[in-house]
């Protein structure tokens, strides 16, 4: 944007939950900027959901998407990060990624980015403590640890149970169905894994991290539990999340987190609700 007067133009990848919280925020005037366009696989849900708003933005494809931004949001999947991150870095245009979990292992996108002068911006999105952690990670922190309790119906359908063949309906008590790496859970979750890549973020590589889902049979909520231990002392942060009222696998809080992260981007401050990174980020 030339002009400080100027209107940051926002494209939004993906019209599911998060999108279209992100898309009536604009809409509404909320966030200072202007939705220019939407890209989304599937293009009849997209063209509703555009025509509904009060300024209707276009359905169009990736390129148009890229060329008509200044800042693409990618609210879409995992899988949809490899099509959008390296031609918008390549254009030079701004990222705010919201399936974070998919950049594990992408440094390479990171350093492109700092060569072509463009950001990455990452949500704290379902959690809080963040900043906690990041600074416990200057020194040596030793160990950290994510529980993630999820309603089964949070669960359903996921990668890993259909893998597992495991039959969440039968299950009468808390039940741990994963155990392992913030990476090995961001491949078995790939839709609800976010939370996993933040810790693995904001803690580096170094740090000896476990993730476990537990399956909560009558569960009515995300619970995350954060604990980690180091030369800083003990911290331990507990958020019991209520899901999104169109996707139960999303988190209300997450939504909001996107939301805000944008709205520091527009207003050119780092909120605290903002993790953001400009290059390949030391704790990566």
């Amino acid at each position: 944007m030339n002009d400080q007067n100027e209107k940051l133009r926002v494209g939004i990848l993906g019209t599911g939950a998060i999108g279209q919280v992100m898309a009536r925020a604009i809409d509404r005037g909320e966030i200072r900027a202007e939705l220019v366009a939407f890209a989304d696989q599937d293009g009849a849900r997209a063209e509703q959901f555009a025509a509904s708003l009060i300024h209707p933005a276009p359905v169009v494809s990736l390129d148009e998407l890229v060329r008509r931004s200044d800042l693409i949001v990618e609210a879409a999947s995992q899988a949809a990060l490899p099509s959008i991150v390296p031609k918008a870095i390549e254009a030079g245009k701004d990222l705010l990624i919201m399936s974070f979990g998919g950049l594990l292992g992408r440094e390479a996108w990171f350093e492109l980015a700092r060569e072509k002068g463009c950001r990455i911006h990452v949500p704290s999105g379902a959690i809080a403590g963040i900043d906690g952690l990041k600074a416990a990670a200057r020194g040596r922190l030793r160990s950290a640890t994510l529980t993630s309790r999820k309603p089964v119906a949070a669960l359903r359908g996921a990668k890993y149970v259909v893998e597992k063949g495991i039959d969440l309906d039968a299950l009468k008590e808390d039940t741990i169905i994963f155990s392992g790496s913030p990476e090995e859970a961001c491949r078995a979750f790939p839709a609800t894994s976010n939370v996993a890549a933040t810790l693995r973020l904001a803690a580096g590589k170094s740090t000896e991290m476990l993730v476990q889902v537990v399956a909560v049979p009558g569960g009515t909520a995300n619970v995350h539990e954060i604990e980690a231990v180091g030369d800083f002392g003990r911290m331990r942060v507990i958020l019991e999340n209520v899901p999104s009222e169109d996707n139960p696998r999303t988190s209300r809080l997450a939504a909001l987190s996107a939301v805000a992260t944008l709205d520091g981007i527009v207003a050119g401050t780092r909120t605290a609700a903002c993790h953001e990174e400009t290059a390949v980020p030391t704790s990566v």
